[in-house]
């Protein structure tokens, strides 16, 4: 049976702090993530692997750990969208896109470089921030389980242009 679209608004807080230099910008929690309570939180999504490989550090495996890690090493972690309406984590099928006020974080923090995660994130990203904020991202290939054709080894020496 075919799942339906669902009006999904953003359960999730940004992580960052003062000292964050890089934002990094999914679309939206998938649900596996909205259930975890934090980003990436597919078992099979790759980013906290490829995370732990760029900063050489122990692979965090907890939502605390995680939230100490990006803080620890200046990183921000948010997503382009407040609220959309999409079927399960597929980001091909959002509508109804509203952006999340980037400001809460770019007025508090010394970004440096904003990265998106995925083809959506950046066309969302290029399509309703970067008019308001001014800044260009860079758009880096999805950890996502369904973006196979990337083996982690690849997606670490894509991701690798974060480590500012």
């Amino acid at each position: 049976m075919a799942q339906e679209k669902e009006l999904v608004v953003h359960p999730l807080e940004p992580v960052f702090n003062r000292e964050s230099r890089v934002l990094i910008l999914g679309t939206m929690p998938s649900p596996a993530s909205r259930n975890a309570g934090f980003y990436y939180g597919h078992p099979h999504n790759r980013f906290w692997r490829v995370l732990s490989e760029l900063l050489q550090e122990p692979l965090a495996v907890t939502n605390e750990a995680r939230k100490e890690q990006l803080l620890k090493n200046h990183i921000a972690l948010w997503d382009v969208l407040v609220s959309c309406e999409i079927t399960g984590a597929s980001d091909s099928s959002i509508t109804n896109a509203v952006p999340n006020d980037l400001s809460r974080i770019l007025d508090h923090a010394p970004i440096q470089a904003i990265f998106c995660s995925g083809s959506k994130a950046y066309e969302l990203y290029h399509r309703f921030s970067e008019p308001l904020t001014g800044l260009p991202a860079t758009k880096l290939p999805s950890t996502s389980p369904a973006n196979a054709t990337m083996t982690l080894d690849k997606l670490v020496n894509a991701w690798r242009c974060i480590m500012l």
